[in-house]
């Protein structure tokens, strides 16, 4: 892209008062930015407002900064990262952004140079809380792993809790194959990474991913923009999987986008005691379909259908979903989070008896111990 080109961009979206439905609007009848600025005053107020039209002829205070900014990333790609702007008029800008209502106007774009927006018609977006249960984050793990093992690339937010495991997951997928794994749509600017503690997980994504935001560099993360985060996350992948969501959850925002724009949407069930389950409940009451494998998922999307593998993720791991544990503790404690006083009367065991045991499955990753006193079956078990 050209300076002078990048230029026009910036200053259409930074004109105060042009929103992305505005700016479509101008582009629709003038062209390429640059035209949109050499147009007399009643032209402009054709299209829009008398408001609009007298701040098209206004250059933003920002803009020049902004400029020197943006193009300074842009040739700043080391390890073979590649920084990309990618415009609503470019050849590259991903389809399934363009059947939006609201497609933005610019994608700022971090990765490696191979990869292309373009390939994310078949992904999968898997969102859920930050602060999800154990069972959760390693759900959000496997079932992402399972999708990128045949061939999905996984998008997901970057945020803590399921966004991340989901990350990870894809690239556990990846291995050392050269494909794109997954995709990060952030609500920043590209020049900073959101929570700090994702920087190293960001760093790999960049290698075997894509980083993708709307947003002007500096943009800090500012609660308003999440939302529209969200919208992009749905609008890039072909359906959404929600791992655990309590009912007032920016995965439900995610959820019903995805629905809005005509795709499926999948929820995994869980704990009816567990209140990151609930928003979870209420998607599938409201038609969104329960998931216990990713067989679930490649069955609502049959021409993926052929590639599922054999031992695909479920809900409590990996393997078929009605596998059965042979350890009788293990049946007695269930699925759900249960106190040592509930098990002692389940099984009988003495208090000194359920705590050795309870060690011993714990050092062994099968259970995992919570808040409050209280025990859950990990995915392994």
């Amino acid at each position: 892209m050209e300076r002078a080109e990048l230029a026009g961009w910036l200053r259409l979206s930074l004109t105060p008062g042009i929103g992305d439905g505005a700016a479509r609007r101008l582009l629709a009848a003038f062209g390429l930015p640059e035209r949109i600025f050499t147009q007399p005053d009643a032209a402009l107020r054709e299209v829009v407002s008398q408001a609009q039209a007298a701040a098209l002829q206004q250059i933003p205070v920002n803009l020049q900064a902004q400029i020197d900014l943006t193009w300074q990333w842009l040739h700043a790609g080391d390890n073979g990262v590649v920084r990309r702007v990618v415009t609503l008029g470019d050849a590259g800008y991903p389809a399934s952004l363009l059947e939006m209502t609201d497609p933005p106007l610019m994608l700022y774009v971090l990765g490696a140079a191979d990869y292309d927006l373009t390939q994310l018609g078949h992904s999968i977006a898997v969102v859920g809380s930050r602060n999800p249960t154990p069972q959760g984050a390693t759900n959000a793990r496997s079932f992402a792993r399972a999708l990128g093992e045949v061939g999905l690339p996984v998008v997901s937010g970057l945020a803590l809790g399921v966004d991340g495991a989901a990350h990870q997951g894809a690239l556990d997928a990846a291995g050392d194959t050269p494909r794109l794994a997954t995709v990060a749509v952030v609500g920043t600017g590209l020049d900073r990474v959101y929570p700090a503690r994702h920087r190293d997980l960001a760093h790999r994504i960049t290698l075997q991913g894509l980083i993708v935001s709307e947003l002007p560099l500096g943009t800090p993360p500012l609660t308003q923009n999440f939302p529209k985060r969200n919208r992009l996350i749905a609008g890039l992948a072909r359906g959404t999987l929600v791992v655990e969501a309590a009912l007032q959850s920016g995965s439900l925002i995610t959820a019903r986008l995805t629905s809005e724009q005509g795709k499926e949407v999948f929820a995994i069930p869980g704990s009816i005691h567990s209140p990151q389950s609930r928003g979870c409940h209420a998607l599938i009451r409201q038609g969104a379909k329960l998931v216990e494998s990713v067989s679930d998922i490649l069955e609502e999307l049959p021409p993926l259908q052929a590639k599922a593998a054999p031992g695909a993720a479920t809900a409590n791991g990996v393997g078929h979903a009605d596998d059965t544990a042979e350890d009788p503790l293990l049946d007695a404690l269930g699925f759900d989070p249960v106190s040592l006083d509930a098990l002692s009367a389940r099984t009988g065991w003495s208090a000194a008896a359920l705590q050795a045991k309870m060690l011993e499955l714990e050092l062994d990753g099968q259970i995992a111990r919570l808040p409050g006193g209280l025990f859950q079956r990990t995915a392994t078990a």
